[in-house]
């Protein structure tokens, strides 16, 4: 890992270039407020600076753990102190009326999940993580974040009204003979 001096004002200003845009938007899909996510994101970098000898080479799913941890404690303040929030409204044209609408389906089925599947099905679809930088964010093992992975997907398409899928046809096993009798009856 590399040593503070390494890593001073031209590492930060890179590292802060390089991953701004992509940790407000990931705070952005999370909390729809676009000054909330902005101050989110400020406070990421904030402890990626306090905490820059810790951060890895791969740093964006790093930094995509700090937001998760920000915003924990920010839906537990909001839950002390309820306020009301404001949808996260999204431009529909004229001729995106029927991805909008399979984007809202999306949308409701998502928040019927547990936060851990959400949490978990956005990393992969929304911020294209890969299965072990997902992992990564959540500190989890990249098994364990696969088979949490298999389950959500599993759950969504249960919550979008999917048909389950189709098992394979099940072909009955030969009846066993087990009586001297039986082996008789049937030679």
């Amino acid at each position: 890992m590399p040593g503070l001096r390494e890593r001073g004002e031209g590492w930060f200003t890179a590292l802060y270039c390089a991953h701004y845009p992509p940790v407000v938007r990931y705070a952005l899909r999370r909390i729809g407020d676009p000054d909330a996510a902005a101050e989110v994101a400020q406070e990421v970098f904030v402890v990626a600076w306090r905490r820059r000898a810790e951060v890895p080479d791969r740093q964006l799913p790093w930094l995509y753990g700090v937001a998760r941890r920000l915003l924990a404690n920010h839906w537990r303040a909001r839950q002390a102190a309820p306020v009301p929030v404001g949808e996260e409204r999204l431009p529909v044209t004229a001729d995106e009326h029927g991805a909008a609408d399979r984007l809202a389906d999306v949308r409701r089925a998502l928040a019927t999940l547990s936060d851990a599947d959400q949490e978990l099905l956005r990393l992969i679809g929304w911020e294209e993580l890969s299965l072990a930088e997902a992992a990564a964010v959540l500190g989890c093992s990249r098994t364990a974040a696969a088979v949490r992975l298999h389950r959500a997907r599993g759950r969504l398409s249960r919550a979008l009204g999917a048909p389950p899928p189709t098992p394979a046809p099940r072909v009955p096993a030969p009846k066993q003979l087990n009586t001297t009798a039986d082996r008789n009856r049937h030679v």
